[in-house]
């Protein structure tokens, strides 16, 4: 990652302030199994700049593992989504900028498996209304 994206998207964590939202989102996931979705520049950068060790993490999917045989990425156990079941996740968070549609998407592949679905970074309806 280049030094402007990475500044880009430091911008954009602080902007949804993600340091705030961090902290609830660990008291909501407490003692929850969580597959993080997304294992780009985001999730690269949220890794590197904050303290996960209050999720509890326990794989990654991303639609670039689908056709890979790679078992691990970052030291995460790497899911597929066809292998994202109830026993081994309560929750997906996923970690991408623009996420209403894969967010649509993962909630109607796992509503019925009982897995939330969440965004990493939460943006107000008004900015999701603007495709921010």
């Amino acid at each position: 990652m280049d030094i402007k994206e990475e500044e880009e998207n430091l911008y954009y964590l602080k902007k949804y302030k993600f340091d705030k939202t961090l902290p609830k989102l660990i008291k909501k996931l407490k003692d929850k199994r969580v597959i993080i979705y997304g294992a780009g520049t985001l999730f690269g950068l949220i890794k590197k700049h904050y303290d996960l060790s209050g999720l509890n993490i326990v794989g990654i999917a991303d639609r670039k593992f689908e056709a890979t045989d790679n078992e691990y990425c970052d030291n995460y156990k790497v899911f597929r989504l066809n292998e994202i079941k109830k026993d081994n996740a309560d929750c997906i968070l996923i970690s991408v900028k623009f996420y209403t549609s894969i967010l649509e998407e993962l909630y109607d592949r796992y509503k019925n498996d009982k897995i939330t679905v969440l965004p990493f970074v939460k943006k107000s309806i008004f900015a999701l209304l603007k495709g921010a």
